[in-house]
């Protein structure tokens, strides 16, 4: 009997993994069918299916949002008439046309039934990044609709990293980022500085309305390059209207409108659905300093007292809690109470434990000395008596080899930090430290760290 119970719970085990394995392949697609009853699989952009608990572990989140517990919508999602969506979507005040069809629907429908928690969560997080937004596109006289981009590329996540390497809320790729002013380096990602990559992405969206004149067209393009929705049109003998040029564009694009469409619908009528935004308490305003010497995260943290999570979070944009002021002029974004404090202690700053912080060295001496192998071998001699040192060396190799068996190393990859490492590995960053000498936080990529 308990052999059948155990089957059984392995069976419920293994059939339970199996589905979650399932869902998570349906998740990824968005099934139309045709006016001839043809099925078609639309790919989901990608900022669609993050993992919200992940959203919920930002900084931004763990400090200034929290459910609204006094929401009393039922989590039930209504339904409605074909017409109700029409209307809605109608009334919305916006330059670019928001029709309705079918595979709009879908997307409307995966937003308010399989998204609910990732829209709440991007209605409370609006409050950070979509003032940002707006600015950047009115500077570039674009429709503000247009916020809505980053709520489908990234979920507005600024640490969003795409499967092909697409960075930050606006999802920029190194080169289309590099080519709108974006510095990116070993040290620098501007692709993640919410400010800087806003203005990139107005500009390239302007850039893209020069091209084609169409917005329907300018948001297909900004997803899968102006190149490709050439040739669909192309391929389309001609034919520059989206909707007619979608079944010959990537199954990815082909979603994407739809998907952008469904976006603007739902952040304006997430109360039609039951949605709670969850509440936002807005962080302390903000101001940058520039500076001309290398500085530690830590080192500004220790002598300001800020907490070096926040100061992450503000300055997002550089990759290992380290800034380059010595190789070009750069900046640091601090709370604009704390400005003042820097300009007034900033070489307390810089000399802050500067020998464990700063570690990259100017000048190293070259070791000469030739290896002394040869002498030390000839200075042996044979010994006529025996001798079991032979097996105590045997018995320390063995030891030896014991201990490196246990012990494990992994290669440190850009952008991780100790704690990252840690968390990975199930261990602390007290007891990194200590097992491979390390004085402060700063790592490098590429190099290989005991964890064990």
């Amino acid at each position: 009997m308990k052999k059948i119970h155990l089957l059984l719970v392995l069976f419920l085990s293994f059939w339970s993994c199996a589905m979650q394995a399932q869902n998570k392949v349906e998740n990824d697609v968005i099934t139309v069918t045709d006016s001839l009853g043809n099925k078609q699989d639309i790919d989901i952009p990608e900022g669609m299916f993050v993992d919200v608990d992940s959203l919920l572990h930002l900084y931004n989140s763990r400090t200034y949002l929290q459910p609204d517990t006094s929401c009393n919508y039922k989590d039930v999602n209504p339904i409605y008439d074909e017409e109700v969506y029409i209307n809605r979507l109608k009334r919305l005040p916006t330059i670019i046309e928001m029709p309705y069809n079918e595979v709009v629907q879908k997307f409307i429908d995966h937003y308010s039934n399989d998204l609910r928690r990732s829209v709440s969560y991007m209605l409370g997080a609006q409050n950070f990044y979509i003032p940002i937004f707006e600015q950047a596109l009115e500077a570039y006289n674009l429709p503000l609709e247009l916020k809505y981009l980053p709520v489908i590329e990234s979920a507005l996540n600024p640490n969003a990293v795409s499967r092909v390497g697409a960075t930050g809320l606006w999802q920029f790729m190194i080169g289309t980022g590099k080519r709108y002013g974006l510095q990116v380096n070993s040290l620098v990602d501007e692709r993640r500085d919410p400010i800087k990559a806003s203005y990139a992405a107005a500009h390239y969206l302007s850039d893209l309305y020069k091209i084609f004149d169409d917005w329907n067209l300018v948001i297909a393009a900004y997803n899968c390059g102006p190149d490709k929705v050439n040739k669909a049109i192309h391929r389309a003998k001609g034919d520059a209207d989206y909707w007619n040029i979608y079944p010959y564009l990537p199954k990815e694009t082909r979603g994407y409108v739809p998907a952008f469409i469904a976006a603007n619908y739902i952040m304006n009528y997430y109360c039609e659905h039951n949605i709670c935004p969850m509440l936002t308490s807005l962080p302390a305003k903000t101001d940058t300093i520039v500076i001309n010497k290398d500085v530690h995260f830590d080192q500004i943290a220790a002598v300001l007292g800020i907490d070096k999570d926040l100061l992450a979070e503000l300055n997002p944009q550089y990759r290992h809690e380290y800034i380059n002021g010595f190789s070009s002029p750069a900046t640091v974004r601090l709370p604009s109470s704390l400005i003042g404090t820097y300009i007034d202690r900033e070489d307390s700053i810089y000399n802050y434990k500067a020998d464990e912080y700063l570690m990259k060295r100017t000048i190293v001496e070259v070791n000469h000395e030739a290896p002394s192998y040869s002498r030390r071998r000839s200075s042996h001699k044979k010994s006529s008596k025996p001798s079991n040192s032979g097996s105590r060396n045997t018995k320390k190799k063995n030891k030896k080899d014991k201990k490196e068996k246990k012990q494990q190393s992994v290669t440190i990859k850009s952008g991780d930090t100790l704690s990252e490492i840690a968390e990975r590995n199930h261990t602390t960053v007290k007891k990194l430290k200590k097992l491979n000498g390390i004085k402060g936080n700063g790592i490098r990529s590429g190099k290989k760290i005991r964890i064990k």
